[in-house]
């Protein structure tokens, strides 16, 4: 039996009507049928980004053709309306030009964050209004909680599966709208309910690679988009020293160590990426580490105003990397750019990747974050 859900709205589930985003896997199918249960109204809307035929029908991929189809299925099932929006030159501008983009400043971009930030958490979020819906559903796996203004947002449960890395962007606007109903659960246990509904997608694989990237193979894809991507450039040591040449800077990101094309005897590791000149710098494990980052375009949800942070330092906890256990740090203002100075050694960090933020007392609430610049 389903559990019953409340999503914190105001008025009676069968008067309230929700807008759930069905990408046509297990998570957002499951939390569709959880707030169909609950009593909601609920309309499902699935969002095409792209053309879809070369990677139709591929396990471990996400958005594929097949995809419309399986969201199309269960909301039959649920009996719920379906649509499927056309969002493909929104998706194209937003997130893979911006993609491209940011490879040849020598970043490694995430573009499943813009994605959620720039088309999920904002065009369909109008999209979700325009249809006077009372919130926007998704499948994430975090937790929003509290009211209005107030709410907050947190880890999820099943930490193996907590996307607060990835929703750093989440404003507080989006916030008073935006419920996650599966932030509660274990995945395992997402995967009993979809069985014990009898939902088609129950064992259908978790999306593993970038939608537009279904095969891994970034290269190529950037070279398709822009043929700039790979221009040729030096390999070279931290003294400068040219150690061999290479076919492209998308081919690297800081910190990686393996598939450099040099051998010197000693481990070298990518520690810098030069847009202007495409040199590509190795050095030693100890040049990764660093304790000072800068970011920029941060977004902040926490209680403290961080308009006044000229004048103090914030105490927080932060993260690199999706994976990792958030660690101690300040935040403050230096040379008017926001910089996070960690209590310990951080390793591999790249531009254009993600510093998010969480609270220093309670490692579980989310209070923003921005992108690494250096």
């Amino acid at each position: 039996m389903l559990p019953i859900i409340d999503l914190d709205l105001k008025g009676k589930p069968e008067e309230t009507k929700v807008v759930v985003a069905m990408s046509g896997g297990v998570d957002s199918s499951v939390a569709a049928a959880l707030v169909k249960n609950a009593g909601y109204s609920v309309i499902g809307i699935t969002l095409q980004l792209y053309d879809s035929g070369s990677s139709n029908g591929k396990k471990g991929s996400c958005c594929a053709g097949q995809d419309i189809q399986d969201a199309r299925k269960v909301a039959a099932d649920l009996g719920i309306p379906h649509y499927v929006l056309n969002y493909e030159d929104i998706f194209k501008e937003k997130v893979i030009n911006s993609f491209s983009e940011s490879y040849q400043k020598g970043e490694t971009p995430i573009p499943c964050v813009l994605c959620n930030e720039k088309v999920k958490f904002d065009d369909l979020f109008e999209a979700a209004k325009g249809l006077n819906a009372k919130a926007l559903i998704t499948g994430h796996y975090i937790i929003s909680q509290g009211f209005g203004h107030n709410r907050q947002l947190h880890r999820a449960k099943d930490s193996e599966k907590d996307q607060s890395y990835f929703l750093f962007k989440t404003t507080r606007d989006q916030l008073e709208f935006l419920r996650f109903p599966l932030g509660d659960f274990k995945k395992s246990e997402i995967r009993s309910f979809a069985n014990e509904i009898g939902l088609t997608v129950s064992d259908k694989p978790d999306s593993q690679d970038i939608c537009f990237v279904p095969d891994g193979k970034y290269a190529d894809i950037l070279k398709k988009i822009d043929p700039n991507n790979l221009k040729p450039g030096h390999l070279k040591s931290v003294d400068g020293n040219i150690l061999g040449q290479h076919k492209g800077i998308v081919n690297f990101t800081i910190g990686q160590r393996k598939g450099l094309g040099v051998a010197t005897g000693a481990p070298l590791y990518v520690i810098d990426i030069n847009p202007d000149n495409h040199d590509v710098i190795l050095g030693s494990k100890d040049d990764l580490r660093t304790r000072d980052i800068y970011v920029r375009d941060v977004n902040w949800i926490g209680d403290d105003d961080i308009s006044q942070i000229e004048d103090k330092k914030i105490k927080i906890k932060a993260k690199i990397r999706s994976t990792q256990e958030p660690k101690l740090a300040n935040l403050f203002l230096s040379n008017q750019q926001l910089c996070i100075n960690f209590y310990e050694d951080v390793e591999g960090v790249s531009p254009g990747q993600a510093c998010v933020f969480y609270d220093a007392n309670n490692s579980s609430r989310v209070l923003g974050g921005g992108w690494i610049t250096q």
